[in-house]
């Protein structure tokens, strides 16, 4: 081939053609859908999440360097507050989480990687309990504050959810050679 991969010399011998940088891209893409006490779709939002600096070494240090990985991974509701890379679970001053639903942060419950893609068979659905503006939502390893945050994403504007209302999202990681 003269432009592909391979290029083969007059003596029968192959060289391969050196591709410059050459990543990975990982990007998550959540949509969220509120329906109201009856059903009924009020609003839906689909966006890219920023990962964070603590949730892409975590993957590096599983993958590379041996530590344990986390098994479950959860989802939480976030406030208003601009998210930014160098978040943590423990300390990420600019923005609060949301907790007027019942229970705690919700399971993420992904299906196995194919295709370079995982996502959560059915929505992970938030009951509201009380009257809330979410301006996004989070993906951590734990229902406290010691685990890892993977990423947050910040929606386009934030959302007004009230008592009775149900938070529908589902949750989509990709990675791509890039």
């Amino acid at each position: 081939m003269i432009n592909g991969i391979n290029k083969f010399n007059a003596k029968g011998a192959t060289t391969m053609k050196q591709q410059e940088n050459v990543g990975i891209e990982l990007t998550n893409i959540w949509t969220m859908t509120c329906l109201d006490s009856s059903g009924n779709v009020k609003w839906s939002e689909t966006k890219k999440n920023l990962i964070v600096t603590e949730g892409l070494n975590h993957i590096l240090d599983v993958a590379f360097h041996g530590d344990t990985q986390a098994t479950t991974w959860y989802i939480g509701l976030k406030g208003s507050g601009t998210p930014a890379a160098g978040d943590t679970l423990a300390s990420h001053g600019s923005w609060s989480e949301i907790t007027d639903y019942s229970g705690d942060r919700k399971e993420w419950t992904e299906g196995a990687a194919s295709s370079g893609s995982m996502t959560n068979s059915s929505s992970v659905d938030f009951s509201i309990t009380g009257s809330a503006t979410v301006a996004g939502a989070f993906l951590s390893s734990t229902t406290d504050n010691t685990g890892v945050l993977y990423g947050v994403v910040d929606f386009a504007s934030s959302r007004s959810v009230l008592s009775g209302d149900t938070l529908q999202v589902t949750v989509t990681v990709t990675a791509a050679s890039s």
